[in-house]
């Protein structure tokens, strides 16, 4: 072992000197006799590298990784010599590692920042190549991106790094088996156009109601029985409102009587009725500037729609991947299950119609038993549920 001592004391040393042929002759006897510590390791590839000995380099930066597979400086000296050797695919995996295995960048040494920013360039490099093969390759085989099917299109994007995947996660009730749809198709609700043309009608009632101080309450209100949850800033704040015509299923006698045209519109939707519980039929209402955080909703076998009725600005929506704006008079059905948040970038109110309906894969045998399954879980407490939209 001392001999090994005296080899790699002599290597490094040659190192510094710059005298990479001994180094490499020292480090890589040092080595051989079992120095398989990093700095022996990276030292010798680092010399080896300097005398364009390939082989000598690899074998050292792979002894190294195979010990510390997220040794930052071997991860790049392996990602560089894929690349020079034209393997893109491989080499774009070590950039890749290496980025995900850098600390923050105020406690990266100084001399791998430059390092960190080159795998960075790097790796777009790599991504915007490859995404232009596969875009190229399915062009010639027929695809269009703006007429080709969406659900293959959105498939392209989460291969492509462009979008994420985003599940159901309902939080208190899930029922196996059902698409992950993040917007539904606007066709699967013939009953939607009836509700679209009487949109004047929602609109002069819901200014009758923003007329009376007060009307609105805070969405997300506290419960002194339970404890505190803040979520951002909303909790008991009047900048997300709600008006409710229907709440957990009963109709709120005076609110309700307010609006006689707006429950009208509503007559043909496939309400989602389970005692106690739903349907909540509201106008919910998001001040200028207000940011409705990521959440999920309840249970995966209702829908919820939205007809925007005030929409004086830029106001946005997001479920899962998917991005989309508000436009008056232009409702849609979404899964409240997947992950969304909202935006209201305008200058003034918006204002939307919201209520919940039955999932079209629901079928009506599995509607009775599902509500059920919460008049028995009702029964046993005793106690009106804890629900919200």
């Amino acid at each position: 072992m001392q001999g090994t001592e005296t080899d790699q004391r002599i290597g490094l040393e040659a190192l510094r000197n710059g005298d990479m042929r001994r180094a490499r002759e020292y480090l890589a006897k040092a080595m051989a006799g079992g120095r398989t510590d990093p700095a022996t390791l990276l030292a010798l590839a680092n010399a080896c590298r300097q005398l364009d000995d390939q082989a000598g380099k690899l074998a050292a930066v792979d002894r190294l990784l195979e010990a510390d597979p997220r040794n930052l400086r071997a991860l790049l000296i392996k990602a560089d010599h894929l690349a020079a050797s034209g393997d893109a695919r491989s080499a774009a995996s070590f950039y890749i590692a290496a980025l995900r295995n850098a600390p923050p960048a105020n406690q990266v040494p100084a001399d791998l920042l430059p390092e960190l920013r080159r795998a960075q360039e790097m790796n777009e490099r790599y991504a915007a190549q490859y995404q232009e093969h596969l875009i190229q390759s399915l062009r010639a085989k027929g695809f269009d991106p703006t007429r080709s099917s969406p659900r293959f299109a959105q498939s392209l994007d989460i291969v492509l790094g462009r979008r994420q995947i985003f599940m159901q996660q309902p939080r208190y009730f899930y029922f196996p088996g059902l698409p992950q749809i993040q917007f539904y198709d606007r066709e699967l609700f013939p009953w939607m156009d009836a509700l679209e043309r009487a949109t004047d009608d929602v609109r002069a009632e819901l200014l009758g109601v923003l007329e009376e101080p007060g009307a609105f309450s805070p969405y997300v209100t506290g419960d002194a029985n339970r404890p505190r949850r803040e979520q951002a800033g909303l909790l008991n704040n009047p900048a997300w409102s709600a008006y409710f015509l229907w709440k957990n299923g009963e109709p709120v006698p005076g609110n309700a009587a307010r609006c006689p045209k707006t429950l009208a519109a509503l007559k043909d939707a496939p309400l989602c009725r389970v005692p106690n519980r739903s349907p909540s039929i509201l106008f919910s209402l998001m001040k200028a500037g207000t940011h409705i955080p990521p959440h999920n909703g309840l249970i995966n076998t209702r829908l919820i729609c939205h007809l925007p009725v005030l929409v004086p600005g830029p106001a946005e929506f997001r479920v899962g991947n998917e991005v989309r704006p508000w436009i008056h008079g232009k409702a849609w059905a979404f899964d409240d299950t997947i992950e969304h948040e909202a935006w209201n970038r305008a200058d003034a109110t918006r204002v939307i119609l919201l209520f919940d309906i039955w999932r079209p894969e629901v079928s009506e045998e599995e509607q009775a038993l599902v509500v059920a399954l919460f008049e028995a879980i009702d029964a046993y407490s005793g106690e009106k549920p804890e629900w919200s939209i």
